[in-house]
C-alpha cells in the first residue's frame, strides 16, 4: 500500500513499486498500468519516471493516486480512469458511453488500408462507429477518403466527433444517427464495422473491466451473431460492385459468419482472416464486380 502523508515521503521509484503489488492480482501487467496511471496523474511521460524515480511526490498527488489504484482495482478500465487509449498510433479519447478499442481490431483497419491504396478515391462507411477509432484511423491514412459514421449512441457520436476534430479529419467524415446502415447513403465502396458480437450467455464471464463497457457495443443476442445477421443483407444493398466490406467477428463465430455471409452475397468473394494470434478475426467479402448475383433482388 502506499504510505501516508503522515509517514515517510514517497518516492516515484516507490510509488511505482507499491503500485504495482496493488494491481497484481488484478491485471496482467500491473507494473506497465501503473505507470500510466502516474503519468496519467502528473501529466509527464514515463520517461520521466524513469529518469526520476528519487522525486517524492506530494500528500495531495500521493493521495489521488492511491485512489486511480483503488478504481483499478475495483475493476474500471485503465482507458476509463486516463481518459485515452493508442489504436493504430493514434491517440484517442475515451469515456464510458464508447467501446475500448482493441489490438485486435488493427487487423480491420489494415485490411482497409491495403485496399484502399488502389481505391483511394473511396466513399467508406463504419457502421457502430463508437469512438471513431477505425473510421479516424484510415480517414488520416487516405487522404482522399470520404466517409460516413453511424452509431445509434448520441454520446458514443459525440466522443467520436471529437477525435475526428482532434485528428484533423471532421471535414471527411459525416456523422449519423441510427442504426447500421439505414441512416448511411445506399452506394458506397467500403463498408467496415466492428459490430455487437458477444453472446448473451456469455456476459456473466466475461471479465469484470469488460462488463464496465456499454452493453450496446457488445452484445447481440443468444449467439452473438444478431448484428451481423442484419448487417449483411444491408451491405448487400449498399456496397457497389467490386466493393468490399469487413466486419470483425467473434473467435468462434468464423463458420456461422461465414455461412450468413454467403447466404447474403452467393456469388461474393468470401473469407475469414486470422488475427496476430492466429484466432479467426475479420469476416472478409469481395464483391466480383457488376455482374455479382449478390446485387440481384
Amino acid at each position: 500500500m502506499l504510505a501516508s502523508s503522515a509517514e515517510q515521503p514517497l518516492t516515484l521509484g516507490d510509488a511505482l513499486h507499491a503500485g504495482s503489488r496493488t494491481l497484481a492480482a488484478h491485471t496482467s501487467n500491473p507494473r506497465l498500468e501503473a505507470e500510466l496511471l502516474l503519468t496519467h496523474l502528473l501529466e509527464r511521460p514515463r520517461t520521466y519516471l524513469h529518469a526520476h524515480p528519487e522525486q517524492t511526490l506530494a500528500p495531495a498527488a500521493r493521495a489521488a493516486y492511491a485512489r486511480l489504484l483503488a478504481r483499478r482495482a475495483a475493476g474500471e478500465p485503465l482507458p476509463y480512469i486516463t481518459g485515452h487509449i493508442e489504436f493504430y498510433g493514434l491517440d484517442f479519447a475515451i469515456t464510458p458511453a464508447v467501446l475500448i478499442p482493441r489490438p485486435e481490431t488493427e487487423l480491420l483497419v489494415e485490411t482497409a488500408l491495403d485496399w484502399l491504396r488502389t481505391h483511394p478515391d473511396a466513399v467508406a462507411a463504419d457502421v457502430g462507429v463508437g469512438s471513431g477509432c477505425i473510421a479516424i484511423a484510415l480517414a488520416v491514412h487516405t487522404p482522399r477518403l470520404r466517409l460516413h459514421a453511424s452509431d445509434l449512441s448520441a454520446a458514443a457520436l459525440e466522443v467520436a466527433r471529437a477525435n475526428a476534430v482532434r485528428h484533423g479529419v471532421i471535414a471527411r467524415i459525416t456523422f449519423h444517427q441510427g442504426d447500421l446502415l439505414a441512416p448511411l447513403p445506399q452506394s458506397l465502396d467500403l463498408i467496415v464495422s466492428n459490430p455487437p458480437y458477444v453472446a448473451v450467455p456469455e456476459w456473466d464471464a466475461l471479465p469484470r473491466s469488460v462488463r464496465q463497457e456499454p452493453p450496446l457495443a457488445l452484445l447481440a443476442g443468444d449467439d452473438g451473431l444478431n448484428v451481423i445477421r442484419r448487417l449483411l443483407p444491408q451491405a448487400r444493398q449498399a456496397l457497389r460492385p467490386g466493393g468490399l466490406l469487413l466486419v470483425e467477428i467473434g473467435e468462434q463465430q468464423a463458420k456461422a459468419a461465414q455461412a450468413l455471409a454467403q447466404a447474403a452475397f452467393r456469388k461474393a468473394a468470401i473469407a475469414v482472416l486470422p488475427d496476430l494470434a492466429g484466432k479467426p478475426r475479420l469476416l472478409m467479402v469481395q464483391s466480383r464486380g457488376p455482374h455479382d448475383e449478390s446485387r440481384q433482388q
